[in-house]
């Protein structure tokens, strides 16, 4: 009962007051701080902004909706071409395509692409006002935090973009198109815009539109397509430089990914049954389709690495082929036009001289200018439409152009280039198999210099097992030079004998990293590129690092200038330049499968490369010189880069390379490391061997490792010329170096190459 004298009794703490002043619970009130009134405040302020923020927004979208008009269509991006220039930015490379395309009715478009399209882009395309606010919203908020503007289009937004506005990432553009995919939706069918939309985007390979997209990659009319090929245009769609497996064979994995939610997302609509996706899983086969003729000869190759660089650097394959750019590339058209001549002139005058057909042998060059990667001329192949394997970028068994790695990897390890190894046939701790040199010639102890410019196998074997760990060192001094892991980089003790898988063009790169001091520059092959406008939207910047030290790289290219003043290299002295670089035979079982001359000057390191056969691994021997023992590195390979280079360098001033630092010179030298075998020293260091080949004093051959990088096939001609005490194997008898032995021209060469392994 109420007290009257106090009024009504006042719920305690906590409680509620109830009928007739019972209580319940209820929560105690807590006073107001000031952090909670400005809380407050903060919120009405808010919500005031925010209805403003919804007047204004309403205000634009009524403005804008009622005053954009429809422009008329881009009829630049549908004829622009994108122009390929020499690196003087005026003599014309080539052009990517004016845009192909056959467009289609409605009607003539089958359903499989229609309801592909549909489920991969825009699966609300039937029903939706043809915007996504959604997705505006979405790009607007990332581009607020300082984000790329991206995404959020639908069909509807995506074919108004192309087809009258274009690919700038900007809000302005991004709201037009919003106002204008509105208004068309209003004005036109949705079988109109979808009509116009597959009629307009781009497929990738130059296709824009269904039709000329179906011929590209299925050479078939868009109205045949099954829904497993449809299934795939419309994944290629989306990013037809990520997902095109015709681009790259790294495509593959990210197009069956995209290929199978397509197929789920047509099942989930409808289109198909679920059993059905399951059936169309594995991605249809893709026949070999036409190429388009601007690919033909050899500049093919130099368009596509072109087109490849570009899209490693964001630019998408619509702005590449029709955009309408200036793109200006790193290759010198002199050199260009060189590498071609020399590689299509040595050729054919090896398949001519051996009775073969010049289309079973394949020379590649690649040339890099030292200090800044640029890639000046390339040889991948005669024509990209006939063979679109590019020799140039196809990585093969490097032979003894690999030594030059061990070379740098042991001066950096603490030997010097007088350390002495052996000469001789041996067997490495540790191993089963002896490993010889050319012919079992026997060297004795021999300095790392002499076993450079003599190409001695045994001694770089002996270096290798010499250092902990030498074979991951040697591999570790490649790659670190610029030639990327592949197959045949064998963790062993001949890992130097080049079993190892690299590139003309990598080995070119990685050889101007020892001409440019130790700095390693990565390779490119664009220089810049220019809108439609003429503004750069692109310049190449390459990021230089530190291979191996400049006292390193000094000494490894003197040690290198000696395989071309009195080694395996004498070929290319011809030129009178300073020239430093290695030569290269490798053979597996009775084939010899690659010849190599990899050197440079001062300003331009370029490598040379000959296989055989359709993949590159087919005998060279078959298309050896008349009276030669073997197709060595130091004939065709080096003639095919002193004609070349006798191009590449004209004009240029003569650098000499800087004298050699000796590195570790005042170590105590070390001993070369000898294990038991029947085949006892014939020769010292300071006597050259005879070129005439001669069996080790055994009753049992020599075995030898598979992975040995000399031929082991005895000559059909044993050479005759002879050779000075200098090592110089050009000699007619009495090393003069005229290169005429009584085995005819170069006799001399072949059995210094013979006797080293190059």
């Amino acid at each position: 009962m109420a007290d009257p004298d106090w009024g009504p009794v006042e719920p305690l703490p906590g409680k509620r007051a109830g009928k007739n002043g019972s209580t319940t619970p209820t929560k105690a009130k807590e006073p107001k701080t000031k952090g909670r009134l400005w809380a407050g405040r903060i919120a009405k302020v808010v919500a005031a902004a925010a209805l403003l923020g919804l007047v204004a927004v309403t205000a634009i979208v009524f403005i804008g909706y009622n005053t954009v008009q429809r422009p008329n269509p881009n009829a630049d991006f549908e004829t622009a071409t994108t122009f390929v220039y020499y690196n003087d930015g005026k003599s014309q490379l080539g052009s990517f395509a004016i845009q192909n395309r056959q467009p289609l009715t409605f009607e003539e478009m089958p359903d499989s692409i229609k309801q592909a399209i549909v489920a991969a882009e825009n699966r609300t395309f039937w029903d939706d006002p043809g915007i996504s606010i959604r997705g505006m919203v979405r790009s607007a908020w990332v581009i607020a935090r300082g984000g790329d503007l991206q995404g959020g289009s639908t069909i509807t937004q995506q074919y108004i973009k192309i087809l009258y506005l274009n690919s700038q990432q900007t809000l302005t553009r991004k709201f037009k198109e919003l106002f204008l995919a509105y208004k068309i939706n209003k004005e036109l069918s949705k079988e109109q815009i979808l009509e116009g939309y597959l009629n307009t985007i781009y497929f990738g390979r130059g296709a824009y539109g269904i039709q000329a997209a179906s011929k590209a990659y299925f050479n078939v009319d868009a109205k045949k397509l099954t829904v497993p090929q449809a299934a795939v245009l419309a994944a290629v769609v989306n990013n037809p430089s990520m997902f095109d497996p015709g681009v790259s064979d790294d495509n593959v994995p990210r197009l069956t990914e995209r290929y199978h939610y397509v197929l789920t997302s047509m099942a989930q609509m409808g289109y198909i049954t679920f059993e059905q996706a399951a059936q169309y899983a594995p991605l249809p086969k893709f026949p070999e389709v036409p190429t388009n003729e601007r690919y033909g000869g050899p500049k093919g190759f130099l368009l596509k690495m072109v087109e490849r660089e570009l899209s490693q650097a964001g630019f998408d394959a619509g702005q590449i082929s029709g955009g309408g750019l200036s793109i200006t590339t790193t290759f010198d058209k002199k050199a260009q036009a060189a590498a071609v001549k020399s590689a299509q002139t040595y050729t054919k005058r090896s398949a001519d001289a051996a009775g073969q057909k010049a289309s079973k042998l394949h020379a590649a060059i690649a040339s890099v200018q030292v200090g800044t990667g640029e890639v000046l001329a390339l040889y991948g192949g005669p024509d990209y439409v006939k063979n679109s394997r590019n020799w140039a970028t196809t990585a093969r068994p490097t032979a003894s152009t690999f030594k030059t790695y061990a070379l740098a990897a042991g001066l950096k390890d603490g030997f010097s280039l007088r350390s002495i190894f052996n000469g001789n046939t041996f067997t490495p701790k540790g191993d089963s198999t002896s490993v010889r040199n050319e012919f079992s010639y026997q060297y004795g102890p021999v300095s790392l210099l002499k076993a450079t410019a003599d190409s001695i196998n045994t001694a770089f074997v002996d270096l290798t097992t010499q250092m902990d760990d030498g074979p991951a060192k040697v591999m570790k001094a490649a790659q670190a030079a610029g030639a990327p892991k592949g197959a045949g980089w064998d963790d062993n003790s001949r890992v130097a004998l080049g079993t190892a898988e690299v590139s003309p063009l990598d080995q070119a790169n990685a050889y101007a990293t020892f001409a440019n001091d130790g700095t390693y520059v990565p390779a490119h092959v664009v220089k810049e590129v220019k809108d439609a406008s003429g503004k750069v939207i692109y310049s190449a910047d390459p990021q230089e690092k530190r291979a191996v030290s400049e006292d390193v790289a000094r000494d490894v290219t003197y040690a290198l200038e000696d395989v071309v003043e009195q080694g395996t290299g004498s070929t290319v002295r011809t030129l009178d330049l300073p020239i430093a670089g290695k030569t290269g035979t490798k053979d597996v079982a009775d084939d010899i499968v690659s010849a190599w001359f990899v050197a440079y000057t001062k300003q331009i390191s370029t490598a040379v490369m000959y296989v055989a056969g359709d993949g590159g691994n087919a005998d060279l021997d078959d298309f050896r010189r008349p009276g030669d023992s073997t197709f060595f590195g130091g004939t065709y390979p080096a003639l095919t880069w002193a004609a070349y280079m006798k191009v590449a360098t004209d004009g240029l001033p003569v650098k000499k390379f800087a004298e050699p630092a000796w590195v570790n010179k005042d170590s105590a030298p070390n001993q070369p490391t000898y294990a038991p075998t029947t085949a006892q020293p014939t020769q010292t260091e300071t006597a050259k061997p005879s070129q005439t080949p001669t069996a080790p004093p055994t009753t049992t051959a020599p075995t030898q490792s598979a992975t040995t990088e000399s031929p082991t096939k005895e000559p059909t001609k044993k050479p005759t010329g002879g050779a000075s005490s200098g090592g110089n194997p050009n000699g007619n008898g009495n090393g003069n170096g005229n290169g005429k032995g009584n085995g005819g021209n170069g006799n001399g060469q072949q059995g210094a190459d013979e006797a080293g392994g190059g």
